[in-house]
């Protein structure tokens, strides 16, 4: 792993933005739940725009869930050593590559392939 790539660093950041995606997940950052459909409260365009705003909102939370799951395996790549090594070829990931997404599991090379 390169020397700049110090463990605890990169654990406090990914700790830090497990915590961020939690939070927005429990203050129920996108409202999911069911569009009621009554046409005597809303039109059918208002109707339209609530299940648009609800299958963003699904996708959204399908996103935040994706990214909780990398989080997870980045951590436990900490643990055993693993972290900013290529699954593929061994190599390690480069360090800007881990900056702008410390979950990536192969280096580039390995991505463009």
């Amino acid at each position: 792993m390169t020397e700049e790539l110090d463990p605890e660093t990169w654990r406090q950041r990914l700790l830090d933005f497990r915590e961020e995606l939690q939070a927005i997940e429990r203050d129920g950052g996108n409202s999911t739940g069911t569009v009621e459909l009554d046409q005597q409260r809303m039109g059918r365009l208002s109707r339209m725009d609530a299940l648009q705003g609800q299958q963003m909102a699904q996708a959204s939370a399908r996103r935040r869930q994706e990214m909780l799951t990398r989080i997870e395996g980045a951590l436990r790549r900490i643990e055993t050593g693993d972290f900013g090594y290529c699954f593929v070829c061994g190599e390690d990931i480069g360090a800007e590559r881990l900056r702008v997404d410390p979950t990536v599991t192969r280096c580039i090379d390995c991505v463009n392939a």
